[in-house]
């Protein structure tokens, strides 16, 4: 058995470089397996809120930034929603696939953000909330789109509403879904699309 020399310090355990010890501090690792680890090991902790949207920014990994967006989802409170709503204007496809099937996945954290999204400048922006509507109640979904098709001027996001409408709308919806035809009668596709809803929605209505 080998001696330790009186005065020599005993040997400590040394981390792998880029190792924290800590799942929060091992989030911004340069070592992706590192990040991927500790993101995999994290609870849905609404305490972890900011050390995720922190990493989250700084993430360029797919599978992580997708691993970290569904702590978030799973976290589901209102602050999860804040920081994944930036997400619905990035370029990055992938990112923002994985932000709206987030929110989507928590409509009742997202629903207080819901009229603001459906009003936004941003035609893209609209277009996406009409889509984040397809997780909610029916009636909920109706009452959102329906103000919406009512003031709307974008045939695209008008035709967003439509689909989701014919999908999950209630008869409450028939009378914003005529007065849009009326609006549209030129476009080349909403007439036709709102015809198919209206049938729809007539038919499950009665």
């Amino acid at each position: 058995m080998p001696l330790i020399k009186r005065g020599n310090p005993l040997p400590t355990e040394t981390k792998a470089p880029g190792v924290t010890g800590s799942p929060v501090g091992d989030l911004t690792s340069p070592d992706v397996d590192v990040r991927w680890r500790a993101v995999r090991g994290l609870s849905p902790d609404p305490a972890l809120v900011a050390p995720l949207a922190k990493a989250l920014q700084g993430e360029t990994v797919p599978r992580i930034r997708e691993a970290i967006i569904t702590v978030l989802m799973r976290i589901g409170d209102e602050t999860s929603v804040r920081v994944l709503l930036p997400y619905l204007r990035v370029q990055d496809a992938s990112a923002r696939t994985a932000a709206i099937d987030a929110l989507r996945a928590m409509p009742d954290a997202t629903l207080p953000f819901m009229t603001a999204l459906l009003s936004d400048a941003d035609t893209d922006v609209r277009i996406l909330a009409a889509e984040l509507v397809r997780g909610m109640p029916a009636a909920q979904a109706t009452s959102l789109l329906v103000a919406l098709l009512e003031r709307e001027t974008h045939p695209n996001v008008c035709g967003a509403a439509v689909e989701v409408l014919t999908e999950l709308g209630t008869p409450d919806a028939l009378p914003a879904l005529q007065g849009c035809a009326d609006r549209f009668s030129d476009s080349p596709f909403l007439p036709f699309a709102i015809s198919h809803a209206i049938t729809r929605i007539s038919r499950a209505g009665g």
